[in-house]
């Protein structure tokens, strides 16, 4: 298994009794995100080493433990042995270090003992020979926090288990340089406060199907960080995902179907902009909330098409393609997922052409196809083989 070790004892450099640690990072506080890539990279246990508790830290804490990990604060090595697994392997993380998570995944799937290092010059970082410095990431044996535990308790934590992990002769590799522009170990409220937004904005998973990945995700991307620099609430995105889906049944009704899908297609983006927010905040009702907004606006945009067009025709179509959508839904698992296949955001997309050449049915017919060529490919993933 693996487990996260992540040191939380510096102070801020600009704000005097206030943990490093605990400082606003992009909407969340830095040990809340190191928390956040570490479960993404497959911890499934997180021990925090901490030189006090503090309100903010508890607050953390707590938050932390509501992803689905399970979370232990320590002052020494002896204690952190007695929380760590015995047969965990240990994904440390130094105080004050924010990083991607391709860094972390990276690191995570090495397989023996691994040092993250880099070129010694910047004074942040703390050597580990003559021509390296600890980058403040490392992947170690649970052996060796236990070898550090058998050490006087007056050595420093961290700094011993790189020694520790050093003279074990861990590997020792180079932050590439490409990964090195989000990589650093940061204490300032105002640094943190300027990487901040954009860093979390990073955190957001990249679907796999093509619509939500290549449209809706850089539409995320693109508005998470200004919104969170300027404590925009969840609420107001989704107060827009709302009245634009309005606007687009209201649209359609009045006989312009291109025109009300594309207006709810920006409702959409908007749903998805609001179930982002929600994540990154950890705000639990409103990603509950969130989830079913985009689908909800691409199914009434759907039967707004199929109710305007030649009816009965338009309406068992629009039927139709809601049934093997939501049955796609049903049976198709992350892991059995593709790039092509259809998502509640594609059918809108694949719809909106055909509507401005002025045919709805053909439109519907063809989303409907797509959705049952699609749910038949799921099926026949999800079927084991003889």
């Amino acid at each position: 298994m693996l487990a996260g070790l992540i040191f939380a004892t510096e102070d801020a450099d600009d704000r005097a009794g206030v943990l490093a640690a605990t400082l606003p990072f992009g909407g969340l506080t830095l040990i809340e995100f190191q928390a956040r890539l570490l479960a993404a990279a497959g911890a499934t246990q997180i021990v925090l080493v901490v030189a006090r508790m503090t309100p903010e830290l508890l607050g953390a804490i707590s938050r932390i433990g509501r992803r689905g990990v399970v979370v232990d604060a320590v002052r020494t090595a002896i204690e952190a042995v007695e929380k760590l697994h015995p047969l965990a392997r240990v994904l440390v993380v130094a105080d004050g270090v924010v990083t991607t998570g391709d860094v972390v995944q990276s690191l995570a799937a090495a397989p023996e003992d691994m040092l993250l290092v880099t070129d010694p010059d910047d004074a942040r970082y703390e050597r580990v020979g003559a021509n390296a410095a600890w980058a403040g990431l490392a992947l170690l044996d649970g052996k060796r926090v236990a070898e550090v535990a058998a050490m006087p308790r007056d050595y420093d934590f961290q700094s011993t288990l790189l020694r520790v992990a050093a003279q074990a002769g861990a590997d020792q590799v180079r932050l590439d340089p490409h990964m090195a522009v989000g990589h650093g170990i940061e204490r300032s409220a105002v640094a943190l406060a300027q990487r901040g937004n954009g860093t979390v904005a990073a955190l957001v998973a990249r679907p796999l199907r093509w619509a939500d990945r290549f449209l809706f995700a850089p539409l995320v991307r693109f508005a998470l960080p200004p919104l969170m620099g300027r404590v925009v609430s969840t609420i107001a995105p989704l107060a827009a995902a709302v009245a634009l889906a309005v606007a687009g049944v209201v649209t359609i009704g009045w006989g312009y179907p291109a025109i009300g899908m594309a207006v709810a297609c920006l409702g959409m983006g908007s749903a998805k902009i609001a179930a982002s927010l929600a994540w990154v905040r950890d705000e639990a009702q409103m990603v509950r909330v969130t989830d079913y907004v985009a689908p909800g606006i691409a199914a009434l945009a759907a039967l707004s098409v199929g109710y305007g067009a030649d009816r009965p025709a338009g309406l068992i179509l629009a039927v139709a393609l809601l049934i093997a959508a939501v049955l796609l839904e049903r049976a198709a698992p992350v892991e059995h997922q593709r790039r092509l296949w259809a998502s509640p955001a594609a059918y809108p997309v694949v719809m909106l052409p055909l509507l401005v050449a002025g045919e709805p049915l053909v439109a519907l017919a063809l989303a409907g196809l797509y959705a049952a060529v699609t749910l038949a490919a799921a099926i026949e993933a999800f079927r084991e083989k003889p």
